[in-house]
């Protein structure tokens, strides 16, 4: 009987070092985005309430479903709203890109 060789051949090319890839840390991506929308919102809630400035709030219906300028219940309403949207970012294009930064180096 022959014994077979089970010694594993050398590649021809060494391996490229790994790159220093980060990954974004999705927890860290979803307070940060929901806390940028909330601000915004409130900006744009306080500029509402300043009379005299050209700006309109159209979008706010839009964006926010069940928003209606301007009582405490809407007003709440688009508060757990902004968060919300930024969480959902958050969820959708962490991983996304995390899948991506991965496999693509």
């Amino acid at each position: 009987m022959v014994a077979a060789n089970f010694t594993a051949a050398k590649p021809a090319v060494p391996p490229v070092p790994a790159l220093n890839v980060r990954t974004l840390p999705v927890l860290a991506l979803g307070m940060a985005l929901s806390l940028f929308l909330v601000i915004s919102y409130l900006i744009c809630i306080t500029t509402y309430l300043i009379p005299g400035l050209p700006v309109s709030h159209a979008m706010l219906t839009v964006l926010l479903p069940g928003f209606e300028l301007l009582s405490w219940q809407s007003f709440l309403l688009g508060l757990v709203e902004s968060f919300a949207w930024g969480w959902y970012a958050a969820l959708i294009f962490g991983p996304i890109y995390n899948f991506f930064v991965l496999r693509l180096r």
